[in-house]
C-alpha cells in the first residue's frame, strides 16, 4: 500500500516542521517549502528519513504567483521520480510571516506583502495544484486565533487570514465533488521564531500569554503538528468546512 503524501508550505522550522515530523510518524511522507535555509531543510528531511518516511524540500517564495506553474511543474516531475506517483494526498497551506502594526503606522507595502503571501499566496497556489492533489484528499489551510480575538497590531494579518478562512469555505464547496474535504485550522499564540520569537523568547509576553489560556501555559510547536496529524488522520474524513482553533482556549 502506498504511503500517503503531503505536501505543506514553510516546513524547514516551527509549525511546519512539527507538522511534517508528526505526518512521518503515522508514516505519512512529506513534499515541503522553504524560503530560505536550505540547510534546515535538509535537517528536516533526515529527521524524517530516521522515522522512516521520505520527504522532499523544494523552495518556494509564497510572494511570488508567477512561479507557480513552474513550481507544479517541479512537484509533477517530483512525485513520479520519488513516489511513482502523479498526484498526493494533502495540502497543508502553512507559509507565511508576521507583522506586528498598528491601522495608523501600517504601510502599503507591509499591507501588500501581507497580503501577497497570505492570502494571494495560497489562493493561486492551491489553484496551481489542485489536479495534483488525489481525489478524496484533504486541503488544510492555516489561519489565526486572532480572527476569533482582536490584539492591537494584528489588523492587516488576521484580515489575510479572515480572507483564507472564507477561502476555505468556498474551496469546500467547489471540491465536493472531488470528495476533497477542506478545513481551517487557527493555532493561538505558539512559542516559535515566528516574529523573531517574540513569544518564545519574552518572558513578559509567554508569561501574557498563558496568563490569558485556559490551560496555563503557551502552545508549543508540537501542540500545532498533532492537530494536523489528527486531521489528516482516516479517522477525521468527516470534518469538512471548519474552523478548528488550537489555542488551548485563549482569551475565553
Amino acid at each position: 500500500m502506498n504511503s500517503k503524501i503531503a505536501l505543506i508550505t514553510g516546513g524547514n522550522r516551527g509549525l511546519g516542521k512539527s507538522m511534517i515530523l508528526h505526518l512521518a510518524s503515522q508514516g505519512c511522507d512529506a513534499l515541503f517549502t522553504y524560503r530560505s535555509h536550505r540547510e534546515e531543510a535538509e535537517a528536516v528531511i533526515k529527521e524524517v528519513e530516521a522515522l522512516g518516511a521520505k520527504a522532499v524540500a523544494l523552495p518556494l517564495d509564497m510572494a511570488k504567483n508567477e512561479s507557480f506553474a513552474t513550481f507544479a511543474a517541479e512537484v509533477k516531475t517530483l512525485l513520479a521520480e520519488t513516489w511513482q506517483r502523479q498526484q498526493f494526498d494533502f495540502l497543508v497551506n502553512n507559509a507565511g510571516i508576521g507583522l506586528n502594526s498598528l491601522i495608523s503606522e501600517t504601510s502599503e507595502a507591509q499591507f501588500d506583502q501581507l497580503m501577497a503571501i497570505h492570502l494571494k499566496g495560497p489562493f493561486f497556489l492551491t489553484q496551481q495544484l489542485l489536479p495534483l492533489i488525489a481525489d478524496g484528499g484533504r486541503i488544510l489551510n492555516l489561519s489565526s486565533g486572532l480572527t476569533r480575538f482582536a490584539s492591537p497590531g494584528y489588523a492587516a494579518y488576521a484580515m489575510m487570514k479572515g480572507g483564507i478562512e472564507v477561502f476555505s469555505h468556498y474551496l469546500a464547496k467547489e471540491l465536493g465533488p472531488r470528495r476533497i474535504s477542506v478545513n481551517t485550522l487557527a493555532p493561538g499564540a505558539i512559542a516559535t521564531d515566528f516574529r523573531d520569537g517574540a513569544i518564545r523568547d519574552s518572558k513578559e509576553m509567554s508569561g501574557f500569554v498563558a496568563a490569558q489560556t485556559a490551560l496555563g501555559r503557551v502552545g508549543q510547536p508540537e501542540d500545532i503538528g498533532g492537530v494536523v496529524a489528527a486531521l489528516l488522520s482516516p479517522q477525521s474524513g468527516w470534518i469538512n468546512a471548519q474552523r478548528i482553533e488550537a489555542s488551548g482556549g485563549m482569551f475565553l
